[in-house]
């Protein structure tokens, strides 16, 4: 039980520890622009099939960018947005990205 603890503690801490994010929000917003067509210059895309970007977890935002480049998450198009991207050009976007606020969607009741 303990080694339990002490795994997921230890895993907690590697995922939010700033050596693996390490972006630069203002470097990442200046390579932002390709992004705004999908998903909205902040982050907020207006259109529901693209993911709101804005205020999701940096290392999240890190982890997906990497794996379209690898091909771990397969989405053409994302693949080649990515193809031509540094580390730290996706470590800069993921601190963008994360440092918007992101809009929620309202659910209407029906009453």
């Amino acid at each position: 039980m303990k080694k339990t603890i002490f795994v997921a503690m230890l895993a907690s801490a590697f995922i939010t520890s700033p050596v693996f994010a390490g972006g630069d929000p203002q470097a990442g917003k200046e390579k932002s622009a390709v992004c705004a067509g999908c998903h909205g210059a902040d982050g907020n895309s207006t259109i529901g099939a693209n993911p709101r970007l804005a205020g999701q977890n940096e290392s999240y935002l890190y982890r997906a960018l990497t794996q379209y480049k690898s091909g771990g998450r397969k989405d053409m198009l994302m693949a080649n947005m990515v193809a031509d991207l540094s580390k730290q050009d996706m470590k800069d976007l993921a601190a963008w990205f994360a440092s918007q606020e992101g809009n929620t969607l309202q659910v209407l009741s029906e009453e």
